[in-house]
C-alpha cells in the first residue's frame, strides 16, 4: 500500500512507484514535429535519441531501427487524429528495479502527441523579451548535451522568467557565458557574423540547431561560426534569436535595454520552409 495525495491505495493502483524516470529522471527524450503527415528531421531525431541512450548506458533494443522510431511515433498521432500537424514526444526510461544503481538496463518507452496549429515555421510579429538567469548554472559536460527528464535548471527559470514578465530566460554555464534558452538554442548576429555557442559549452546539441547552422551559410555575406557568447556580448548585438523544433526561429526583440532586428531570423525561416516543403 502507499499514500498518494492523502489516500491510502494498492501501489499496484500508480505506475509512477516504481518508474526510474519519475523517480531518479533517468530517462532520455526526443520532442519531434509532425507536418502533412511526416516527421521533420527523422533522422537527426532518431540518431541522438540512441546517441543520448548510449551515454547513459541504457541497452538499446534490437528492434529499435529508425523506421521502427518512425513507425511507432505515426501511430500515436494517427491515433489521436493529428496526422497533418502535430508534435509529438517520445520518452524512454530505464526499467523498473534499483535505486541509483539499476537492476537492469533495458528499456521502456512512452509516446504521447498535441495538436500543432501551423503547417509551416513562421514569426509571431509581438515582442519578446529576455534577460539573464543566475540562479543557477549548466556545467560544462556531456550530459548537458542531451535531452535528459532532469530538467529542473530550465523549470526554475521559467518560474522565474514568469514571475517577471518575461518570455524567456538566457541560460549560462559555469564560465559564466551564454549557453542557451530555456527551451532552445541561441545565436546572435554581430555585424556579418552569426554565432552560436559550441555543444563544448554545455548547451543542448539541438536537432534545429544543426539545420541552422546549415542554412545560414547559404546567406550571402554572412560568416557563420560557433564561438563562446559572453553576456557582454548581449549589448552589442545585432540581432539574437532562439531555435528549436517545434517553433523554429523564435527572435528576442529586447534584452534590458537594447532592441533587436530581425532581418537574418526571418530569412532563415524562409529558408527553413523552403527545405521542409513537400
Amino acid at each position: 500500500m502507499i499514500n498518494f495525495n492523502g489516500t491510502i491505495v494498492a501501489e499496484e493502483a500508480n505506475i509512477l512507484t516504481q518508474n526510474r524516470g519519475f523517480l531518479y529522471g533517468d530517462a532520455v527524450f526526443e520532442t519531434v514535429k509532425i507536418s502533412n503527415g511526416v516527421i521533420l528531421f527523422l533522422e537527426d531525431h532518431y540518431f541522438r535519441l540512441m546517441a543520448s541512450m548510449r551515454v547513459v548506458r541504457m541497452e538499446i533494443p534490437m528492434n529499435f531501427t529508425m523506421e521502427y522510431f518512425e513507425e511507432q511515433l505515426l501511430l500515436v498521432a494517427q491515433a489521436n487524429n493529428l496526422v497533418e500537424s502535430a508534435r509529438v514526444r517520445i520518452t524512454v526510461c530505464r526499467n523498473d528495479g534499483g535505486y541509483y544503481l539499476p537492476t537492469t538496463n533495458e528499456v521502456s518507452f512512452l509516446i504521447h502527441a498535441s495538436v500543432l496549429e501551423e503547417l509551416q515555421y513562421s514569426i509571431a510579429s509581438k515582442e519578446y523579451e529576455v534577460d539573464l538567469f543566475k540562479d543557477f548554472y549548466i556545467t560544462k559536460q556531456l550530459l548537458s548535451s542531451i535531452k535528459t527528464t532532469n530538467r529542473m535548471l530550465n523549470i526554475t527559470a521559467s518560474v522565474f522568467a514568469s514571475e517577471n514578465g518575461l518570455d524567456n530566460c538566457l541560460l549560462l554555464n559555469d564560465s559564466k557565458n551564454v549557453v542557451e534558452a530555456i527551451e532552445g538554442n541561441i545565436f546572435m548576429v554581430l555585424g556579418n557574423k552569426l554565432i552560436t555557442p559550441p555543444v563544448a559549452e554545455g548547451c543542448l546539441n539541438g536537432v534545429m540547431r544543426k539545420q541552422i547552422l546549415v542554412l545560414a551559410k547559404k546567406i550571402e555575406n554572412l560568416e557563420v561560426v560557433e564561438e563562446v557568447i559572453s553576456p557582454f556580448d548581449l549589448q552589442k548585438a545585432d540581432e539574437l534569436f532562439i531555435t528549436n523544433v517545434i517553433k523554429g526561429v523564435q527572435p528576442i526583440t529586447k534584452y534590458r535595454k537594447k532592441s533587436f532586428k530581425t532581418e537574418i531570423a526571418c530569412k532563415l525561416v524562409e529558408k527553413l520552409n523552403e527545405q521542409i516543403a513537400f
